[in-house]
């Protein structure tokens, strides 16, 4: 049967277009249900005993959520109670088209087998379509499609079966006026709350419920205390006249009182503007997209350097912590633009980890729950577990946040397991981070190769036979992910072939299919301490994939002839079969390599690598690619327990930076075939030129030690740093470089049709891209695939080739190394303080690296390790914070600190807070009398090096 509909659609030349839509019913959609016999159906997922123990419902029954309670409630569906549950093409559309995380997980229930939910297509169904009557909205319509479908399936099966007579269907619904319409028209209709609190098997599912708008009002106070938002057309229209900017919403971590809003703008034009107070701040929460108000000029103040956290006593009077912060902030010299929040444009809001605060109160269901992220508020919530869930780390989601309560409301999602264990921090430390991190699933694994798997003579034919090469891999120790090998042999006529050769994992993940969905979803594989996050299965990162030594790989190769001056004379690329000779660690190499005893073929061609890659640096540096520095530590783990025995800072060697030479080569010459090839879809690499203000830090730091760094340029700035030195300071120019690295942009991915400005400043080259990791980057397997396309060795698809979708993935990839990088740091911060916990405290040197208002941020080299040494205010010396030409200096007693000064602290771990536990620092010295020294409030960071290959 056919429906179709006929509108008109005005075109842009000002002509009408006519459009017919048409849309096929059937009476051949099957209910789903094993009681039924009248619809001829292959399968079923609703099972003949629908019983789940209720007050309300004795009787077995199908359960029907209206689209509502999917999106409010998804956190109750997602229980293994909730089963045999019928969901609607209706809902399913509007779900998708009003929330993609909903929609997800909506998508992954419905394939869990043992949950039993079924998807019917009403919108099909000769008997359950409805047309759209005149003057209705569309969502009554849907309501109204969703109470027929309903309707349906009470009649179907009481006249399909003699057995389904005891079975029942059951309408779910928070809108009054939809159950009202149910219920006059016979239909078994329940509030979702009202049903949830009947089921008598789980009484802690009454948790989970999110809150809705009648219960909301039970947790406030009659006090308002937020201005109300504006609404939606006020904040459009005010954004199109300038009134308001819209902008991301972004918490401090140190100030739970002050907030930026990040405002993008064209090119240079994006700005930011300093939000202050609770009223301001006006219930936004971080990453929440919002509309702000600029201040009058006179009332712009300048960012607080002073750490304050809220302790989250309940009182809903902060008037005197206001003026606390903003009296810091006022008094300080460099104002920035501030204004306030005056609405609501788009709610970021994600299940959050963190921990409940059971209430003083004896008998109180009411408690606040302390997110790990303390960009985060507190969350107020209702539970009956408070004492069970004391001590464990949790997940809540927000609900909502009415103009009378000091905090956010919310419901209880799922422990995660009892704070401070190993696995459990892990798990938090990953949700936290958005890392995707479960299980590959069965749509995923079934488009692996089956093993046994072997080269084929079939692969042989279009591949280029490189077996016979002296091909070796350089890595870390234990790696398993083996993505590049390398070779270097002299070729007849006196120059040299240098060949680098990257795992063919496009040849394996083909575009469109489970896997390479998830591949492109997860992005990069995440490194934590002890444990990896692969990007695509370990049959391929780890065998197939993995160039490790004596066994056949496929390979896609980057082969230059090279003169002894490392010149490039010739450029070409090849997909090739390879059998590595060696997979050696960069010490084992670097031994090779100083061993003159040694002379076979692997080690002549590591020889004849570094020597190139030598001269290959030299040029890179002569061109201005920056050097810089930041200290990555090393756990020594045991074998047993894992837990961190011994810490130190990882070794650089010849072989790391020959290894990184020729990556980077590849990189620059793939980037420039593949641009050359396609200028509108290439997916490369830039890394934008920091704006001069970042340098100011820089720049005082050299004038404090009468050292002079310009930053006209990267070559000015990396000549600058390679002649700055100060005698009896041999740190001195590696913490330069240090601080250099704190000043620089974020690389990131992008598509070549939507950007003009391709510069990688840190490399100092035109153009850049990823091509060297496969096995985990996803950037690089596009970059494969485009390079593929580009020699004639595979054949081109539509995604590939569209800028617009290209550009999406960039932003996705570029969002999902930056929660890595993040996540990898959290791991190191964790295992540090497992570490420090199981040393008790110790001395170490250190050097400032920051100076702030209260407290100095020191840097021990040893442990690679960052913390911060607070002066307490209430001291009879107060700390006094002074700017002059030679930079931020802090004043405490006697004593005044500047920027690299040399200090001895003790360190130690306090765990006092079982949240956030955090390495303390306490100065020995210099020694100031008089003056006491809190617990730091900082948590340490530990950088990884910047190197982007």
């Amino acid at each position: 049967m056919l429906k179709s509909k006929t509108f008109v659609k005005k075109k842009r030349a000002g002509g009408v277009m006519k459009i017919v839509r048409e849309h096929y019913l059937r009476d051949d959609i099957w209910c789903g249900s094993e009681v039924c016999s009248a619809c001829k159906q292959e399968s079923t997922v609703l099972q003949r005993d629908a019983c789940i123990e209720s007050s309300l419902c004795s009787y077995p029954h199908y359960v029907i959520p209206d689209t509502n309670v999917v999106l409010h409630q998804i956190d109750v569906l997602e229980d293994v109670m909730i089963r045999n549950v019928i969901i609607l093409q209706t809902v399913l559309q509007e779900v998708r088209h009003r929330s993609a995380p909903v929609y997800k997980r909506l998508k992954d229930i419905i394939h869990e087998k043992e949950k039993h939910f079924y998807t019917f297509t009403n919108e099909h169904h000769r008997e359950t379509f409805i047309e759209r009557e005149p003057g209705e909205s569309a969502n009554d319509r849907n309501d109204r499609a969703i109470r027929v479908a309903a309707q349906w399936y009470s009649q179907h099966l009481k006249t399909s079966d003699s057995e389904a007579d005891g079975l029942k269907v059951v309408l779910l619904t928070n809108d009054q006026g939809n159950k009202q319409k149910a219920e006059e028209s016979g239909l078994l209709v329940f509030r979702c709350e009202e049903y949830i609190k009947s089921l008598i098997g789980n009484p802690e599912l009454v948790d989970r419920l999110a809150l809705s708008s009648d219960d909301k009002n039970e947790i406030t106070s009659s006090k308002v205390l937020f201005p109300e938002h504006l609404p939606l057309s006020r904040i459009q229209a005010g954004i199109k006249s300038g009134t308001f900017l819209q902008g991301t919403f972004r918490a401090s971590r140190d100030n739970y009182l002050e907030a930026t809003v990040f405002v993008q703008g064209e090119g240079e034009d994006s700005t930011e503007v300093l939000i202050q107070g609770l009223q301001n701040l006006n219930r936004a929460v971080y990453q929440d997209v919002v509309a702000v108000q600029l201040l009058p000029r006179d009332q712009w103040v300048a960012p607080s350097s002073v750490v304050l956290q809220d302790e989250g006593s309940a009182k809903d009077d902060t008037e005197e912590e206001e003026e606390k912060a903003l009296k810091i902030s006022a008094a300080e010299a460099a104002r920035k633009p501030t204004g306030r929040v005056v609405g609501i444009i788009k709610r970021n809001w994600r299940p959050l980890c963190g921990m409940l605060n059971p209430s003083q109160i004896k008998e109180s269901t009411r408690h606040l729950f302390t997110p790990a992220d303390r960009r985060i508020p507190r969350i107020r919530i209702e539970t009956r577990q408070a004492s069970t869930l004391a001590g464990q780390r949790i997940m809540v989601a927000i609900d909502g946040w009415p103009r009378h309560s000091r905090y956010p409301n919310g419901h209880f999602v799922r422990s995660l397991g009892n704070a401070g264990e190993k696995d459990t921090e892990q798990e938090v430390l990953l949700l936290e981070h958005d890392v995707p991190h479960q299980a590959f699933s069965q749509a995923v694994l079934s488009f692996l190769p089956k093993m046994p798997w072997a080269i084929t003579p079939e692969d042989m034919v279009r591949r280029e036979d490189l077996r016979h090469l002296t091909v070796c891999s350089v890595d870390p120790p234990g790696c398993t992910d083996i993505d590049d090998a390398l070779h270097c042999r002299e070729l007849d006529n006196g120059n040299l072939e240098v060949g680098v050769h990257i795992a063919d994992v496009s040849h394996f993940i083909r575009p469109g299919n489970a896997l390479d969905k998830e591949a492109a979803n997860r992005g990069t594989t995440v490194y934590l301490c002890g444990k990896r996050i692969d990007m695509v299965p370990e049959l391929l990162s780890s065998n197939l994939c993995s160039l490790r030594s004596n066994v056949e790989r496929m390979a896609f190769s980057c082969i230059w002839e090279m003169n002894h001056n490392a010149e490039i004379l010739k450029t070409r690329f090849t997909k090739s079969v390879i059998n590595s000779k060696a997979s050696l660690t960069y010490a084992e190499a670097q031994m090779r390599i100083d061993d003159t005893t040694k002379n076979d073929d692997i080690t002549k061609s590591l020889r004849g690598l570094n020597k190139l890659a030598k001269i290959l640096k030299r040029k890179r540096i002569e061109k201005g690619a920056l050097t810089l520095s930041s200290l990555e530590v090393r756990f020594h783990i045991d074998s047993e327990t894992h837990d961190p025995i011994d810490l130190q800072t990882k070794e650089l060697m010849e072989t790391n930076s020959m290894v990184e030479e020729f990556m980077l080569l590849a990189n620059i010459s793939v980037a420039q075939k593949i641009y050359d090839e396609f200028p509108d879809c290439a997916m490369l690499r830039k890394h934008p030129a920091p704006p001069p203000s970042n340098y100011d830090i820089l720049l005082k730091a050299g004038k404090s030690k009468e050292v002079e760094i310009h930053t006209d340029s990267a070559k000015a700035l990396a000549d600058s740093l390679d002649v700055a030195r100060v005698d009896g300071f041999p740190y001195f120019n590696t913490l330069l470089r240090i601080l250099a690295t704190r000043c620089m942009m974020q690389a990131v991915y992008f598509c070549s049709g939507m950007d003009s400005d391709f510069h990688h400043y840190g490399l100092a080259s035109p153009i850049y891209t990823h091509f060297t990791s496969p096995i985990r980057r996803y950037a690089d397997i596009i970059v494969h695939r485009l390079l593929a396309v580009a020699i004639g060795a595979d054949s081109t698809y539509p995604d590939l080739m569209d800028k617009q979708k290209q550009s999406a993935l960039a932003n996705n990839l570029n969002y999902r190394h930056k929660m890595a990088q993040y996540a990898q740091r959290a791991s190191v911060a964790f295992h540090t303080q497992l570490f420090f916990k199981s040393r008790g405290i110790l001395n170490e040197e250190g050097f400032v690296l920051f100076v702030r208002k209260n407290a100095i941020i020191v840097l021990i080299p040893k442990f690679g390790l960052e913390g911060t040494v607070f002066f307490d205010a209430k001291d009879k010396a107060a700390p006094n914070l002074v700017f002059d030409e030679e930079g931020p200096t802090l004043k405490v007693e006697q004593h005044t600190f500047h920027i690299f000064d040399k200090v001895k602290v003790t360190i130690s771990l306090d765990a006092s807070n079982i949240q956030h536990q955090k390495i303390r620092m306490a100065l020995i010295d210099p020694v100031i009398p008089g003056v006491s020294v809190p617990a730091p409030d900082v948590e340490p960071q530990t950088k990884k090096p910047k190197l982007d290959r």
